[in-house]
C-alpha cells in the first residue's frame, strides 16, 4: 500500500463514519415518531420520557429549520469535505457509501424537501400534543418492584 493511499484512508474512514452517523440521525427522527405512537398505543411509558421527546423534537426542528433557511446539513457538508480530501468528487465508492447513500440521498426540487420535512415536523408536534411527555418530578420514586411496599 502506498504512502499516499495510507494518508487518504483516515479521511475515507471518517467520511464513512459521518455517513453512518447521518443515517442514524435520520433513523432516530423517523423511528422516534414511530416509537412514540406505537409506544403510547402499547403502554410503553419510556417513550414519553422528557429527555427522549425533547431530543426528538429538537432533531426534526433542526432539519426543518435548515431546509427553510436553505442550509445544507452540516453532516452532509462534513462528509463531502472528507470525501474531497480523498479525491472523491460526490458520491460513489465502496459498499458502505453505496448503500447508506442510497437510503439517505435522493434528487428532488427544494420545495419537495421543505414540504416533506415540514409535514413530518407537524406530525411530531401532533404526537407531542396527543401523547405529551411525562417529566419526572423531583422526589418521584421509581415504581416499586412488586414487593408490597
Amino acid at each position: 500500500m502506498s504512502c499516499l493511499m495510507r494518508a487518504y484512508m483516515p479521511y475515507q474512514l471518517l467520511a464513512d463514519i459521518v455517513l453512518a452517523l447521518h443515517v442514524a440521525v435520520v433513523a432516530f427522527v423517523v423511528g422516534g415518531l414511530l416509537l412514540v405512537i406505537a409506544g403510547n398505543l402499547r403502554g410503553w411509558r419510556w417513550v414519553n420520557a422528557l429527555w427522549f421527546r425533547l431530543a426528538h423534537l429538537a432533531a426534526i426542528g433542526i432539519v426543518v429549520a435548515e431546509t427553510w433557511l436553505g442550509m445544507l446539513c452540516p453532516l452532509t457538508t462534513l462528509e463531502m469535505w472528507l470525501r474531497a480530501r480523498v479525491g472523491v468528487a460526490g458520491y460513489g465508492g465502496g459498499f458502505i457509501e453505496h448503500w447508506l447513500q442510497r437510503v439517505l440521498y435522493y434528487e428532488a426540487p427544494w420545495w419537495v424537501f421543505a414540504v416533506g420535512y415540514s409535514l413530518f415536523g407537524l406530525l411530531v408536534v401532533a404526537a407531542w400534543l396527543r401523547f405529551p411527555p411525562e417529566p419526572r418530578r423531583r422526589g418521584d420514586k421509581p415504581e416499586s418492584s412488586g414487593n408490597g411496599r
